[in-house]
């Protein structure tokens, strides 16, 4: 009796790719600020390429605070919804080939979100990565630090809370 041999590594990568890119599809207005995100294993970063529209002070420049801010928001919710859906996918409760428009699980919706604006956003690409602090069944906890050229030199970071969706 010989033993399913296991998937190439290259199918299963693609696999999930598909499942994020259909997660981040799901949200228009994350194409709208022209966020994509960088997947390496479980760990998300979003990047928020620089673009005239998103500077709020010419006469500095510097990134608007409305951009700053949801860029940091999309990066929390899709930072949390991504775990979530790793975590169904790893343990067998999601097929990936399945996730697409139609079936997208649903997304955390926001309670609160405060912003904490550091030091001015230079007129360049921003990165942002989120961590998940709590993620129970009712409601979860997230922090997200954005930065530009130095990751230990952020220049906003944010902390929200998410009513997470019901897992029928």
């Amino acid at each position: 009796m010989s033993a399913k041999r296991p998937e190439p590594v290259q199918v299963i990568k693609e696999r999930r790719d598909r499942a994020l890119s259909a997660l981040v599809q799901g949200v228009p207005y994350i194409s709208f600020l022209g966020i994509v995100f960088d997947r390496k294993g479980d760990e998300l970063t979003s990047v928020l390429p620089y673009r005239a529209a998103h500077i709020g002070n010419p006469a500095l420049p510097a990134l608007h605070g409305g951009a700053t801010a949801s860029f940091l928001e999309v990066t929390a919710i899709i930072g949390l919804g991504w775990a979530i859906l790793w975590e169904e996918i790893e343990s067998g409760k999601v097929d990936p080939t399945t996730i697409g428009p139609g079936t997208l699980p649903r997304l955390p919706k926001t309670i609160d979100f405060t912003v904490d604006y550091l030091r001015t956003g230079l007129p360049r690409d921003a990165y942002a990565r989120a961590r998940v602090n709590r993620s129970g069944r009712r409601y979860a906890s997230v922090h997200v630090e954005a930065w530009q050229d130095n990751r230990v030199r952020p220049f906003a970071q944010a902390t929200g809370h998410f009513l997470m969706p019901s897992r029928d």
